[in-house]
């Protein structure tokens, strides 16, 4: 998704009213509660929450020109894997074997075989459509962000295809864009 992501891909930045913005807080710690304690520092409520628009039906919420959370269409608000990497335990993981470790950070897209392998891990409480952190086979910090395409059981059950949609990982365009300007 963010492969060659740049900022010429920004159609506009709204800054939000309040009222837009307690909606995009709540449903961010709905999605994610272990934010909500550092929720006031991420996303503080008296400086201004801008909202990118870019090609491809894709959100950012930026604060501070950094950007945090992004989203496609009214989907659900996925962390950056920088702030990913600064709060590790949000999100649930799913983790890839050594064998798929370069083909997800070249931007491929998580298939089964990958997680069931003997050194993939799966959640068993991952359903379909959750945004879940992918982390690799003997390393600390996720390498991607993904949407899973199917329940973790189905996963184990099928083993055959893509497994999770690779929305985000380690060096793409997001991730090279540290601020945006």
């Amino acid at each position: 998704m963010f492969k060659k992501f740049s900022s010429e891909e920004v159609s506009g930045q709204n800054q939000v009213k309040a009222s837009v913005q307690r909606k995009i807080r709540q449903s961010i710690t709905d999605e994610y509660p272990g934010l909500e304690p550092v929720m006031d520092d991420l996303l503080p409520k008296k400086s201004p929450l801008i909202v990118v628009k870019c090609q491809n039906h894709l959100n950012l919420v930026v604060v501070n020109n950094v950007p945090l959370f992004f989203n496609v269409r009214d989907g659900p608000y996925m962390p950056t894997l920088r702030l990913l990497h600064q709060y590790p335990e949000i999100m649930k993981k799913l983790q890839v074997d050594r064998g798929a470790i370069r083909f997800v950070l070249a931007g491929a897209n998580i298939m089964c075989p990958g997680l069931t392998s003997p050194g993939g891990y799966l959640d068993e409480e991952v359903g379909a459509e959750t945004p879940v952190a992918i982390m690799a086979e003997g390393k600390q910090h996720a390498l991607a962000i993904g949407f899973t395409k199917m329940s973790a059981k189905d996963i184990k059950a099928v083993n055959k295809g893509i497994g999770v949609d690779n929305m985000h990982y380690l060096n793409d365009g997001l991730w090279k864009m540290e601020k945006l300007d």
